[in-house]
């Protein structure tokens, strides 16, 4: 039963998803050559250099260098600002790398990930009241974001203690409520990601038992766009790179000057400088283009997206006529793919990042 209705859950997303797709713009004009973009965000440690780059006149000097116009939206519900993405009413988005898969790649939405920003070392986790010992978690019901990463990384921690998801069930909270949700004394686990998870910690009888540091590298943050209006538009992605990485630089210089970054970024996601400080803590940041490049280069992220399409064919995730994981086709740096080859709606390129890394943008 709780798996019948986590996978009716998952394919209502789906049909939306195929729905919002058909109503998106034809591929032939987005794929036409433009001058104005739009990229959608939502409140994340890793993607916190985006409106910040906004405020402090960074995106303005990239858009001027390309002659582009680069529109920063924030979203406010996280799976809401993916959706937009997928139904065309933004040019990218910032996502991770499961839910890019799951929602507009499974959706038949040609997306490509330019920039490999962070990974999440500690910044997703599980929480429980009452108890420090994570088998507790059998027969709890838990507030998440359903099929999302908190989702995969619930899967992850059960599997940690030998249970599976028919332990437990499962509630679907939005982000935005998630925090507001586990301070009331019925909620008793709960899955989340930071800003909210900080928050929600200090709740009387909390413990985070399991988090994304015990699965690191696994849950990735990427910035993804559009494929065809990438093809056509390839400054966007020059820009967005250069935009990138001169905001990371930034707010890793452990001066005045980086200081002030990181303690506006605090405050654009409504936090405190300390606390923001200590999220970045537990993110890994691809702030050197080098490294995202090896990183997104090398053959472990296959075996973590291996993994991570497994999980959601497992759940259902790439709808009722799936017949198995491989129904999704990824590719990679280096002519290497994952799944079908002629359905490829994923795509991890690294062109931009090796841009920025050889002083090319």
């Amino acid at each position: 039963m709780i798996k019948g209705i986590r996978r009716a859950g998952a394919l209502a997303m789906l049909a939306c998803a195929f729905i919002i797709t058909s109503c998106s713009p034809a591929a032939e004009e987005t794929a036409a050559p433009r001058t104005e973009f739009n990229i959608g965000w939502s409140i994340y440690a890793g993607w916190m250099p985006w409106p910040y780059a906004q405020q402090a006149g960074i995106v303005k000097k990239w858009e001027d260098k390309y002659g582009i116009k680069i529109n920063i939206v924030q979203v406010n519900d996280y799976v809401e600002s993916v959706n937009q993405y997928t139904a065309g009413q933004l040019d990218g988005v910032t996502v991770a790398n499961m839910d890019a898969l799951t929602i507009p790649a499974a959706g038949g939405k040609d997306t490509s990930a330019i920039i490999v920003g962070d990974y999440s070392n500690g910044n997703d986790g599980v929480l429980l009241k009452g108890t420090d010992d994570l088998r507790a978690i059998k027969g709890r019901t838990i507030n998440l974001v359903e099929l999302s990463v908190s989702h995969y990384l619930l899967a992850r921690a059960l599997d940690a203690v030998g249970l599976s998801m028919t332990d437990v069930s499962t509630v679907n909270t939005s982000d935005a409520d998630i925090a507001g949700a586990f301070m009331s004394k019925d909620v008793t686990a709960a899955v989340a990601w930071n800003p909210q998870l900080s928050t929600m910690k200090q709740a009387p009888g909390a413990s985070l038992l399991f988090s994304s540091a015990n699965i690191p590298g696994e849950i990735l943050d990427l910035l993804v766009v559009d494929t065809a209006t990438l093809k056509a538009n390839p400054n966007l992605g020059k820009a967005l790179a250069g935009i990138w990485y001169e905001t990371t630089a930034l707010m890793q210089k452990q001066d005045e000057e980086g200081k002030a970054a990181r303690t506006a970024m605090a405050a654009l996601a409504g936090t405190t400088p300390e606390m923001f400080d200590a999220q970045l803590e537990t993110t890994f940041l691809y702030a050197d283009p080098k490294s995202a490049v090896a990183a997104t280069s090398d053959k472990a992220l296959i075996e973590t997206m291996t993994r991570v399409r497994d999980f959601s064919f497992a759940q259902g995730l790439f709808g009722q006529g799936a017949k198995s994981a491989d129904v999704v086709g990824m590719a990679f740096p280096g002519g290497k793919t994952l799944g079908d080859p002629n359905n490829i709606t994923l795509r991890f390129d690294e062109t931009y990042m090796q841009m920025a890394a050889d002083g090319a943008l």
